[in-house]
């Protein structure tokens, strides 16, 4: 359970665990989880272990009701039956809690859940994952949490207009919960293929690394994945995923940080001066005055990836709004960095990333306060 991280979806801030009502935003309307605790009325007390298994492997629930794939079957259909019998037995030894269902806010059609048929039909094969021979026992279990249990690519593959996942692409990075997933086969995003496996664990266990050889710091969303998640995880299961991750195919690199990057945009020299300006005045006391940060309060912004990425969409948001790394027993106080929607306009804040994405050897694409004002508007997840 502690993997799947159903407690995060299934409980609302400051609501009773797992009694569901959390909103979750999509392009699609707002979907509410569904409270799974056993309480008879309004949980899962009338539901036995072949009930909990139909939802997780075939994607309907008790009555036959089929599921929207924001409840993420379509990576629990390769979880066993056997550990689904086991979150089943952890669930019902749960004190049950008597809260009713938030209905689904839908835009129309999508309201239409006879429509998920057809979805189905298209997107949607159940499956138990299968061991590859050719890999080893822990490439395999790494497979299977990441693929199944832990269902990354659910934030981390690209999606289609009908919100289907794009297997073929593999986790290559897309748009959740107004955040950038980034890729997990790019070495210019999230790829850890040349890290060791220390730093992976290190990351997904305290949501942070700083060696010689690997440095990052998770923000967003995934820094919830971390504190609710991934922390509670045996230090066994996160070796095996770390060997899954790191055996990932690595995709073509993308121009973006690059040489061939450098020459490829021209910007006015009077941007560059006017970000430069906002960028001391705001932001060098922590991350320094040639990007190089002030660790452990704040990382450097020269060769980072969470900086340089094409999409510029966690940047942004990290200006606007924000935020923490999570709190972990490896990182119990972590710092956290201060929004600035209030005290910087959209075109202030894009001219500042502008001067960060194309300063101290950084070569990112520059960006506009479209952008920006894009973002504005939906702060939390």
């Amino acid at each position: 359970m502690e993997l799947a991280d159903c407690r995060s979806c299934h409980t609302a801030r400051g609501g009773a665990l797992f009694a569901g009502g959390r909103a979750i935003p999509t392009p699609f309307g707002t979907f509410y989880s569904p409270n799974i605790t056993p309480d008879v009325k309004t949980g899962l007390g009338r539901w036995n272990a072949t009930d909990f298994w139909h939802a997780l492997h075939n994607g309907y629930s008790k009555d036959g009701t089929l599921l929207y794939p924001t409840f993420p079957y379509t990576n629990y259909t390769r979880i066993s039956r056997r550990d689904s019998d086991a979150m089943f037995a952890y669930l019902h030894s749960l004190p049950p809690a008597a809260q009713a269902n938030h209905p689904h806010e839908l835009r129309f059609p999508y309201d239409h859940r006879i429509l998920l048929a057809a979805w189905r039909a298209l997107f949607f094969r159940p499956g138990v994952f299968e061991p590859d021979p050719a890999h080893s026992a822990e490439w395999n279990r790494g497979a299977y949490l990441v693929q199944g249990v832990a269902h990354c690519s659910a934030c981390h593959e690209s999606r289609n207009a009908l919100g289907a996942t794009s297997s073929k692409a593999g986790p290559s990075g897309g748009l959740v919960l107004n955040w950038y997933a980034p890729s997990l086969t790019s070495p210019h995003e999230a790829g850890v293929q040349g890290w060791a496996e220390t730093d992976i664990v290190s990351l997904l266990k305290t949501g942070q690394v700083n060696t010689s050889a690997a440095k990052a710091v998770v923000r967003g969303p995934m820094a919830e994945v971390v504190s609710e998640s991934l922390q509670q995880a045996p230090d066994d299961e996160l070796r095996a995923m770390a060997t899954y991750l790191r055996a990932l195919p690595v995709t073509d690199a993308p121009e973006e940080g690059s040489s061939a990057a450098a020459t490829k945009y021209d910007i006015p020299p009077a941007v560059l001066a006017a970000g430069k300006d906002l960028y001391e005045k705001n932001c060098a006391d922590c991350h320094g005055h040639h990007g190089e940060g002030r660790e452990p309060a704040a990382p450097p912004l020269a060769g980072n990836r969470a900086v340089t990425m094409n999409s510029a969409v966690d940047p942004i948001r990290m200006v606007l709004f924000g935020g923490y790394s999570p709190g972990t027993s490896g990182n119990p106080r972590p710092f956290g960095m201060p929004p600035y929607s209030l005290t910087l306009s959209d075109e202030e804040i894009a001219r500042v990333l502008i001067y960060v994405r194309a300063s101290w050897g950084n070569t990112a694409r520059p960006i506009r306060g479209e952008e920006v004002t894009a973002n504005r508007g939906s702060p939390l997840w």
